[in-house]
């Protein structure tokens, strides 16, 4: 244990290189020099600072919303609506939507969100919300909540997504009215969570969903990986792919969650699921401490997948 607990360390110490989100006001409240991470296999656990601590999901439930959709209405019908394709753009990016006129090139940009949210399963919004948070819950083995402060701070502060969501109307992208998808959208970004959640979140995919009640096929998590790996953490993705090399998503909390398929960490083997809550982030959005520990985990432990 003394590399990882040195490695944690070492990563503990680059909170202040960040900064708390402050876009959405109620995200600006956190502690900045929090940082707490959990690892977890099919029989142990590790975990690092404070485990109980609660905040959202923010964009990292954009990969469990993506597989909803897709689980219900199949692969090619969800294609129709939203591409599986990286960008060098910011999360908010507006450009592409204008330019192009074209579907969102992925998921887990706010464009391909949004548009996922009008798709999910359900008549209404709270069903809508209702079939991401259940199936949370089935992989996590208990209840979620949203945290209503946080919604109704980015719900207040959400006029740049939705302009967004009013082009993807234009452009019959959106099944839902604007209001919905929006809400919609924000409600699953605001699920409240601890790092020990998120780490039981990277291991069904560590284990392809064997671990868990949450059903979904082969072929749906196979996609939700690989996105993850080209698209999961913002534009700084590629980097992330070149220098660390794991299957990881992430969000402005601070939240990140990583995939291990194989490997050994201390005493962890096997698939590890790895969650991670640092808030004081980099000017992308990813958690400053996230990836300096992930980096140094990543080479000390060689866990690169490819």
């Amino acid at each position: 244990m003394k590399k990882l607990q040195g490695i944690y360390e070492y990563a503990a110490q680059m909170t202040a290189k960040g900064k708390v989100a402050t876009y959405i006001p109620a995200l600006a409240t956190a502690d900045p020099n929090a940082f707490a991470v959990s690892l977890v296999s099919m029989e142990d656990k590790i975990v690092f600072g404070e485990c109980t601590q609660l905040f959202t999901l923010q964009s990292v439930v954009k990969v469990f919303s993506f597989m909803v959709a897709m689980n219900h209405h199949g692969i090619k019908e969800i294609m129709r609506y939203v591409d599986v394709e990286p960008t060098g753009d910011s999360f908010d990016s507006i450009v592409r939507l204008e330019s192009h006129n074209n579907k969102p090139f992925n998921p887990m940009i706010n464009a391909g969100a949004i548009t996922v949210a009008s798709l999910l399963p359900g008549e209404t919004m709270h069903e809508k919300v209702k079939s991401v948070t259940l199936f949370l819950e089935k992989i996590i083995g208990k209840k979620v909540h949203i945290d209503n402060e946080v919604y109704l701070s980015e719900y207040h502060a959400a006029d740049y997504n939705r302009a967004i969501a009013y082009i993807l109307q234009a452009n019959g992208f959106l099944k839902s009215d604007v209001e919905e998808a929006l809400q919609v959208y924000l409600q699953l970004c605001s699920i409240s969570v601890n790092v020990e959640d998120l780490a039981v979140m990277a291991l069904y995919f560590a284990t392809n969903g064997k671990n868990s009640a949450a059903t979904c096929s082969k072929e749906v998590i196979h996609i939700a990986k690989a996105l993850m790996f080209t698209c999961g953490m913002y534009n700084a993705s590629g980097k992330f792919a070149a220098f660390i090399g794991l299957p990881a998503k992430s969000g402005v909390s601070g939240a990140i969650i990583a995939v291990v398929k194989n490997g050994t960490i201390e005493h962890l083997q096997g698939p590890i699921g790895i969650g991670i809550y640092g808030p004081a982030i980099d000017q992308v959005g990813n958690s400053v401490a996230g990836i300096a520990f992930l980096t140094q985990l990543s080479k000390e432990f060689d866990l690169f997948c490819l």
